[in-house]
């Protein structure tokens, strides 16, 4: 019962993985007095590129379909660690937080590898861009979660959650808001997301992402923007097992499951209400500012780990 459920957590976070990205952008579209898109939108067009022929560049080799092949698979091996339903996760028992983050850094690996290969020299631009932004955000997302696991004693991210539900609601230690912070700064860098990058931009000269996918096109692009999705929802998943966890299951039952599925979508409806005003109201920021950004969120994550000396 119990690998039932973990595998229902997983198939959770990568069924509403495009659903996220739709309801963001309706959000945005009312913000902006938009009608915007149906939520269904991303279904639509994830259904549409898996139809449609892979064109492969003449100078691209056959890394260049592998890459996106492998990036899905590390982010949906990702997604096996969070648990949001129960305390329990698919992978929680066999691998700490170090290796969700190298699980997503591979993925990120290879999203550059396949851009590079294509021979665009947007491609390059893309994934030179990716590179900076990957290795800026490395250390405070290590670090935030090294603070966290401290002051839980454990690595485990199913045992941090476990640990964060027998505490008290809302009782959190300056390690915790500090963490909290700069993994919140480090989750909008990872997924691309305003003020780091602009998921909905063509410009050659600001956008990372989308300068990375040009070559693509097909089934492979549609690897490439799913697993986009499921590690925004992945992330925003992290964030809540992390702080908020309460209403998580600790027993299986029924009803328990039940509430803890409604905790959640309202817990992620929350946090993607907050993403759209807040990529609504804030302008994308230069490429040279974006180390100062991310050098916040490292400065946040080292006082975190500071202040587990005093909550241990």
């Amino acid at each position: 019962m119990k690998l039932a459920i973990s595998l229902i957590q997983v198939l959770l976070i990568v069924g509403t993985a495009p659903l996220l990205r739709g309801v963001v952008a309706r959000i945005k579209a009312r913000i902006q007095n938009r009608r915007g898109a149906s939520v269904f939108r991303p279904y639509a067009d994830l259904w549409k590129l898996f139809r449609k022929e892979d064109l492969v560049p003449s100078t691209a080799s056959l890394l260049f379909r592998l890459c996106p092949v492998i990036l899905f698979a590390a982010t949906l091996m990702a997604a096996a660690f969070v648990p949001v339903l129960h305390v329990s996760a698919l992978l929680g028992d066999r691998g700490d937080f170090i290796l969700l983050v190298y699980l997503l850094a591979l993925a990120r690996f290879f999203l550059v590898l396949g851009a590079m290969d294509g021979g665009s020299s947007f491609g390059g631009m893309g994934a030179s861009r990716e590179a900076l932004v990957s290795a800026l955000a490395e250390a405070p997302l290590l670090l935030g979660l090294i603070a966290i696991a401290v002051v839980s004693h454990s690595a485990s991210i199913a045992s941090i959650v476990r640990w964060a539900i027998s505490r008290a609601p809302f009782v959190l230690s300056p390690a915790h808001a500090f963490a909290c912070v700069a993994l919140v700064l480090v989750t909008i860098a990872e997924t691309g997301r305003v003020p780091v990058d602009n998921p909905s931009t063509h410009l050659e000269l600001t956008m990372i992402h989308e300068a990375m996918v040009l070559e693509y096109s097909g089934p492979s692009l549609a690897l490439i923007e799913w697993a986009n999705a499921i590690k925004l929802n992945l992330m925003l998943a992290l964030l809540v097992a992390l702080f908020v966890p309460w209403g998580v299951a600790a027993t299986i039952s029924p009803v328990a499951l039940a509430i803890a599925l409604l905790c959640y979508l309202l817990k992620i409806a929350l946090l993607a209400v907050a993403l759209a005003a807040l990529e609504s109201s804030v302008a994308k920021l230069r490429m040279y500012l974006v180390p100062e950004y991310l050098g916040t969120a490292c400065a946040l994550s080292v006082l975190a780990v500071v202040f587990t000396a005093f909550t241990r």
